[in-house]
């Protein structure tokens, strides 16, 4: 399939606004358009040289590395001033911030307190199987009759299985019928700390008119309201207004309501109202057609052999999560070693998650011998910090790097789940463990000193799993 450098560019642009801030995004990528593909290069066209320099700096490296997987195989992103705005006068960005975007008088449909859903999690986009049908068939009943069966909806289930991927295709769905739906999609640390900010600022009328004037209440992650006395009074009758109106609510959390510990029984008895429903670890079958899905999502039907699928269906059992980023990496080792995907390059690229399996389906693999104190000793010493700093809440600069480095190579090397990285980092909730994975990620990408000293740790620690003896 050949795409016109516009689709390239709309593929590459709609990954970026998946990391980016929203702002960002709209101020720099926004305004730009595909030129002309010549050989391994996309040229983009920017409104200004100011602009064409700045996304060349700060966005093309970034930009390139998501090529692999939109659009299956590696491609470079160059800016320049189009030819038809060479003569406009460059924007002063000196002198004042970009213009900010001009926002309509507000409607409903603005009426969210949300962060942005996924668009690529829809129902269409959720592959079902024995471990998640009920779930997502209770997911599908509520987007149809809102409120009025499985309210509340409770999924729960390991991180990275898919719970969040059926609440937003819930959202989704039920903003394709009704555009102007109040919607609220928060992590409980969001609505912990509003609340707190409503409480110093003294909004608190605000702060309950915006989450209870709404028609669909959705809350990732629920356990983390354990021990917050005064958060659990406050969603207790946030949670009754919205049901007491009709409207629908959901819910994830990593297990069920009563085995939540520091949650009031009151919260308990009503987060089972509803619907409770478990989304578990997927069966080879499940995880194949897993893969497949994404191969199609992403166009890679013709790159990625059967044979490479199935295989890393067999070994990359622990997470939704982990198989599609085992997809990502191989992909992108295959780019960078300019080598056809097979199974023999699939066990190279993969050989960390391979460790993580089963040993005796890997008998030439040693058992791993590190740990995450190991990690983030190693770590510590390289950045010249303490462990503890680490694990503690401080967030200078001086420790976030390393603990950000530190949380990337207890994914790597020892393929953690997310909760267990956040607990062994100071009990930090999974979206923060998802940002600093994906910085560092972002950082390697585009900074070879930061590269190579990731790499050098990585080593060390690598020589220590095989031989028992720290490298220098």
């Amino acid at each position: 399939m050949s795409l016109s450098p516009a689709e390239i560019w709309d593929r590459l642009r709609q990954r970026a606004r998946q990391v980016l801030p929203e702002q960002t995004y709209r101020t720099w990528l926004e305004p730009t358009d595909a030129i002309v593909v010549e050989g391994d290069t996309l040229m983009v066209g920017a409104p200004d040289q100011f602009s064409a320099d700045w996304n060349e700096s700060k966005h093309a490296d970034l930009l390139a590395t998501f090529a692999p997987v939109a659009l299956g195989h590696p491609m470079k992103v160059r800016f320049k001033v189009n030819e038809e705005r060479a003569g406009r006068v460059q924007m002063d960005m000196f002198v004042a911030p970009p213009p900010a975007p001009i926002v309509a008088p507000p409607t409903k449909q603005q009426s969210r307190i949300s962060t942005p859903l996924n668009p690529l999690y829809t129902f269409d986009q959720f592959v079902i199987g024995k471990s998640n049908d009920v779930a997502a068939a209770a997911a599908q009943a509520a987007a149809q009759a809102p409120g009025k069966v499985y309210n509340p909806l409770f999924i729960y289930g390991e991180t990275g299985l898919g719970k969040t991927h059926l609440m937003q295709g819930i959202a989704h769905e039920q903003l394709r019928r009704n555009p102007a739906l109040r919607i609220a999609y928060v992590g409980t640390e969001q609505f912990t700390n509003e609340f707190i900010s409503a409480i110093q600022t003294g909004q608190m009328g605000d702060f309950r008119r915006r989450f209870r004037e709404i028609d669909l209440l959705l809350v990732d992650d629920v356990q983390f309201l354990k021990g917050k006395e005064s958060t659990q009074e406050e969603f207790f009758h946030t949670f009754n207004a919205i049901y007491e109106a009709g409207r629908q609510i959901v819910l994830t959390s990593d297990r069920p309501p009563k085995e939540i510990p520091g949650l009031e029984s009151r919260l308990i008895s009503r987060f089972e109202w509803g619907m409770v429903a478990n989304v578990d670890s997927p069966d080879l079958e499940h995880r194949i057609a897993i893969l497949k899905k994404k191969a199609s999502v992403d166009h890679l039907e013709l790159t990625i052999p059967d044979e490479v699928i199935e295989f890393i269906a067999q070994h990359v059992k622990s997470s939704v999560r982990e198989l599609e980023g085992s997809i990502i990496k191989l992909l992108a080792y295959a780019s960078f070693k300019h080598r056809e995907i097979s199974v023999d390059l699939a066990r190279e690229a993969l050989r960390d998650k391979l460790r993580g399996a089963n040993t005796s389906d890997f008998p030439d693999v040693p058992p791993t011998t590190i740990t995450v104190a190991t990690i983030q000793q190693v770590v510590a010493r390289e950045w010249g910090v303490t462990p503890d700093g680490l694990r503690s809440k401080t967030r200078t600069k001086q420790l976030t790097t390393p603990r950000q480095v530190a949380m990337y190579l207890c994914r790597e090397l020892l393929a953690l789940q997310l909760v267990e990285i956040g607990n062994a980092f100071g009990g930090r909730d999974h979206s923060t463990v998802i940002h600093s994975l994906e910085r560092v990620a972002e950082d390697m990408a585009g900074e070879a000193g930061f590269t190579e000293r990731v790499l050098k740790v990585r080593g060390m620690l690598e020589t220590l799993r095989t031989t028992g003896q720290l490298g220098t």
